[in-house]
């Protein structure tokens, strides 16, 4: 599953929209616009209130101060998904970056926005201090 996958599951559960092929396209990656003619139409999701489900995350690892709301790294960890530098190239790669992959802050910056912007397009309800 790939990583954005991966986060998607951890927020969405079960629900359609998070469920991508082994070695497929990560869920929300596709153009706008639905899916394409003749293909069936899959049910809108829910919204999912993502701030419930990453807070009640974060209230698991006990100890640790987790600013998911404006770091990527600490969404990441909150949702038990790799943080590494690797996997953050990796998901970088997988959303489309073309910025430095070396200039980890700004990179780092980028995902977070994209993460957030996919979440909401995708039935997440985000709080309002988070710009997607």
């Amino acid at each position: 599953m790939s990583i954005f996958g991966k986060i998607m599951s951890a927020i969405f559960g079960s629900q359609p929209a998070s469920a991508a092929p082994a070695g497929g396209a990560a869920p929300g990656s596709a153009p706008a616009g639905g899916a394409a003619p003749g293909a069936p139409a899959s049910a809108p999701m829910a919204a999912v209130d993502v701030a419930a489900i990453v807070d009640k995350a974060v209230a698991a690892h006990k100890g640790e101060k987790l600013e998911w709301r404006t770091s990527i790294v600490d969404l990441m960890k909150a949702l038990d998904i790799d943080s590494s530098l690797a996997a953050r190239k990796d998901l970088a790669k997988e959303l489309g970056y073309t910025g430095d992959m070396n200039d980890s802050a700004s990179m780092n910056v980028w995902l977070h926005k994209q993460v957030m912007s996919k979440l909401a397009a995708n039935g997440g309800k985000l709080p309002p201090e988070i710009k997607h």
